[in-house]
């Protein structure tokens, strides 16, 4: 495979673990993130020198390719098992607990994670990609392969229309959710770790970070429905204070917190699909959660069998 490049563009979870699966298998594969740092959704912010996860909000895991990996980052102390159990509020007030699968959880946020599936390869961050051509070639410069592993409505944007890859990618369906951080003089709420709140105008999940991190720092996160999103994306602080007063009007606060802290996510949760993962006769592949139900399982799953895929084409040539 002397002189093969592939070019991954995106380096969240599914980006990574393909370029890990053709590196793997003695594929050169280079990875271009637009962003600063790696891990897409699977993101965490900065306060006063403590991660918040502001993306995912925890992983799950049923398939033992992806629980080997979550069982080396468990043995590297970079995820914990954090709870099988959520509260689910019907749209308010009360709640009732619901047993489920064990949610993962990271102690340094869940980019660490990515930064580990980071580790070794070539990753060129703050790189903006503008145009993925037949051939392939990515912005002129051709390339044996490439995958855009990404929300389909953004590939979409890169590719030319009529190919399979750009069809498949703009027929993709994605909502918003806006990501709240709230920071607390002290835990004044009821012990708990995460919850679903249904039916209700403004919240779809609130998560105890310092339980989910194990720190018991007195720090919420909050998810928007995604109406709230979209009508909040040109200026999603400004969502802040209706978001503050949700949850404390869910969980009965009394003070108000000393911080808030808005992340807007354009394309944050994709309507459930199949198919695991595209790859067209050009070699231009699509890779992502969106391929199964959303989750960072589905992700990783997604990217982890394209690579192997893309490798298998490559060998025969």
């Amino acid at each position: 495979m002397a002189g093969m490049t592939v070019v991954v563009v995106g380096a969240g979870v599914a980006g990574l673990a393909c370029a890990r699966a053709l590196a793997g298998a003695g594929v050169p594969v280079r990875v271009l993130e637009r962003g600063r740092v790696p891990g897409g959704r699977l993101a965490s912010k900065r306060f006063d020198g403590r991660p918040a996860d502001i993306g995912a909000a925890y992983l799950t895991v049923d398939d033992e390719r992806f629980a080997a990996v979550v069982r080396r980052w468990h043995a590297a102390g970079l995820a914990r098992e954090w709870t099988d159990t959520m509260l689910a509020f019907p749209g308010g007030p009360p709640a009732e607990p619901r047993t489920g699968p064990v949610r993962w959880a990271a102690p340094g946020g869940l980019r660490s994670l990515a930064e580990d599936l980071a580790q070794g390869l070539d990753v060129r961050l703050g790189h903006t990609v503008a145009r993925v051509g037949p051939g392939p070639v990515v912005d002129g410069e051709p390339a044996d392969a490439v995958v855009l592993a990404m929300p389909g409505p953004q590939a979409a944007r890169l590719l030319e229309p009529g190919g399979p890859v750009a069809g498949a990618a703009a027929a993709q369906t994605w909502h918003p959710v806006l990501s709240a951080v709230l920071r607390y003089p002290a835990r004044d709420w009821a012990p708990f770790a995460g919850a679903f709140v249904n039916d209700h105008p403004v919240l779809a999940t609130v998560c105890d970070d310092g339980d989910r991190r194990g720190d018991g720092a007195p720090v919420l996160v909050a998810h928007t429905t995604g109406a709230v999103a979209a009508a909040h994306l040109t200026d999603p602080a400004a969502a802040g204070p209706l978001i503050e007063d949700a949850v404390r009007d869910l969980l009965g606060l009394g003070a108000p917190a000393q911080l808030v802290h808005v992340h807007r996510w354009t394309y944050a949760q994709p309507d459930p699909g199949d198919g695991g993962h595209l790859l067209d006769d050009t070699l231009v592949g699509l890779a992502g959660d969106a391929f199964g139900r959303p989750r960072v399982q589905t992700a990783w799953l997604s990217g982890h069998t394209l690579g192997g895929e893309l490798a298998r084409r490559l060998a025969a040539g």
